[in-house]
């Protein structure tokens, strides 16, 4: 065989082993198991703070920066500092090509960013960084489900890594960051609670969650929405305790 053919060849079937590995891993996978989660510290060199997260086959690089001001809408004579969060999809972060969102953002990102700057200042004490505006970006170079809550775990981590370089070279006083917080997926697909939904089995759900918690337990968001027939009170429950396990396993991973 031709060299340039047998190497085509070669990479055509790796690809086929690749994704059936990639099925059978979900198959073996039980109901209240996450994917293969990673955090890369310090991946990029000009963040103050910076992650890859990677939960499965969904990759987000969550970046931490500083602007040593508030925001305009803020009184002068308002004490705290602020968070704010951006999210981003990259074109080819999808199956097929997303346009980038260059002159407005769109509904679906402006929920998602909002939810992670939500979450986020949930566990800082904003008393605490005055005269500073923290901004976590989160760029989805590969999507294959729960980006949002992925987003939220790196952006944490980034903005942990940011804390600790500013409270070393004295531009932070005292630590704001109250306690960890962890996001993930859960819902119920096929008839089954099952935690950490790729994007296949997000798109088939019945009910589709989002959860947000500190690590003492404590709710931020819980997104819980039936996306078909309504689900009983212990489904919403069990949906609870999945993710809280799941988070947990997650907060012990920073």
């Amino acid at each position: 065989m031709n060299m340039l053919f047998a190497n085509i060849a070669d990479k055509y079937t790796f690809g086929i082993i690749q994704a059936d590995k990639e099925t059978e891993m979900r198959t073996e996978r039980k109901n209240d198991e996450t994917r293969q989660i990673k955090f890369t510290r310090d991946f990029t060199k000009n963040a103050l703070g910076s992650v890859l997260v990677e939960f499965g086959n969904t990759k987000v690089i969550t970046t931490a920066s500083v602007d040593f001001s508030k925001p305009k809408w803020m009184e002068k004579d308002d004490i705290r500092g602020w968070l704010t969060a951006e999210y981003s999809l990259l074109p080819s972060s999808t199956s097929t090509r997303c346009k980038r969102e260059r002159t407005s953002v769109s509904g679906r990102t402006q929920e998602i960013q909002r939810l992670i700057g939500r979450s986020l200042r949930a566990c800082v004490d904003m008393t605490k960084m005055p005269d500073m505006t923290i901004i976590i970006d989160a760029d989805v170079i590969q999507a294959d489900g729960g980006t949002r809550t992925a987003s939220i775990c790196g952006g944490f981590l980034a903005l942990k890594i940011a804390v600790e370089k500013l409270l070393k070279n004295g531009q932070l006083q005292e630590n704001p960051i109250i306690e960890p917080i962890a996001a993930i997926s859960a819902g119920i697909v096929d008839g089954e609670v099952r935690l950490d939904l790729n994007y296949e089995e997000d798109s088939s759900a019945q009910v589709d969650s989002n959860v947000v918690l500190t690590k003492s337990g404590k709710i931020i968001e819980f997104q819980t929405t039936a996306e078909g027939e309504p689900y009983e009170q212990e489904q919403l429950m069990q949906i609870f305790n999945v993710a809280k396990k799941g988070i947990n396993e997650i907060i012990a991973m920073y």
